[in-house]
């Protein structure tokens, strides 16, 4: 179904069942080896916490979060906010975490990109160099698992000739394909090749309520980032109707690159690799009571 959708898109793709590489090692070094083993995605908070005002009590734990989604210790990939209260600013999570268990202590791999003060580029640094909780704030769209090694998919695709990014292309392929069956999957994947639009939140939140995307695309600051950029992925073929951010993807780099993931910008060099699954389970978690479709992207 997959390389079916990806074909329509892309010059060239691939999509297998392979045994998922060892993530611990280059260019990934994730806390765990792999993301099999009970798969399920979470959808924490929400956009309407932080646009039209943010809403900064909004405050998570992924410890708290495994276990709510009935797997203490999972090993948690995603997209979200980090917290404001322990940062001092905003900025972008890109959440690699290997969540505390009754044996051992939490593993926090997880990447923060903001603003640089400075240069008013891309700051990207290891969560764990400066702090070592595993908090998020306002929103997360997550894939949690075991985080064993065992049988995933590989996707591959190369030369974009759509204009559909890899992760909107993967997601309206299986709404096509499943209808009104949602089917929900996450992992990892490297843009090994080319250059990517993405963006950073500001350090500051709105003083003004941000009601229209354009709105939201004029407080955020756009990037083009270069490859390698190595990107953690949630997404959800449909939403069955619990205010779901049907995708949602953030990356980082090992050369100080790294944010929210909008489409690369060198369709015809650009490579796509990836490990995903689907996911068994949905959690849906603080849902907003009140919601809008604004800043979704």
């Amino acid at each position: 179904v997959l390389q079916k959708g990806l074909k329509e898109n892309f010059a060239d793709a691939e999509v297998s069942v392979v045994d998922c590489p060892d993530l611990t090692k280059e260019p990934f070094h994730f806390p765990a080896k792999g993301i099999c083993g009970k798969p399920r995605i979470a959808d924490v908070g929400g956009v309407p916490y932080l646009i039209p005002v943010a809403q900064t009590e909004k405050v998570y734990d992924l410890n708290t979060v495994a276990k709510e989604i009935k797997l203490p210790g999972a090993f948690i990939l995603g997209a979200g906010a980090a917290s404001s209260k322990i940062l001092g600013v905003n900025a972008e999570l890109i959440a690699i975490v290997q969540t505390k268990s009754e044996k051992k202590p939490a593993v926090n791999g997880s990447y923060i990109a903001q603003i640089n003060p400075g240069d008013k580029g891309c700051l990207l640094e290891k969560y764990s160099s400066k702090y070592d909780d595993c908090e998020f704030g306002l929103l997360a769209n997550l894939y949690a698992s075991e985080g064993q090694p065992g049988k995933v998919i590989e996707v591959k695709a190369n030369g974009r000739t759509g204009e559909l990014n890899f992760v909107t292309c993967l997601r309206q392929t299986l709404e096509k394909h499943y209808g009104e069956k949602p089917v929900g999957m996450g992992g990892t994947f490297i843009i090994q090749k080319g250059k990517a639009k993405i963006h950073i939140m500001p350090t500051e939140f709105s003083a003004c309520p941000l009601n229209t995307d354009e709105d939201v695309n004029n407080w955020l600051k756009f990037f083009e980032m270069k490859a390698p950029l190595i990107c953690q992925t949630v997404f959800v073929s449909r939403d069955p109707g619990f205010d779901l951010r049907v995708e949602h993807t953030h990356c980082f780099s090992h050369h100080g690159e790294g944010g929210h993931y909008h489409q690369d910008t060198s369709p015809d060099s650009v490579q796509y690799l990836g490990y995903l699954l689907p996911a068994e389970q949905l959690f849906r978690i603080d849902r907003p009571q009140e919601t809008h479709l604004v800043g979704r992207d």
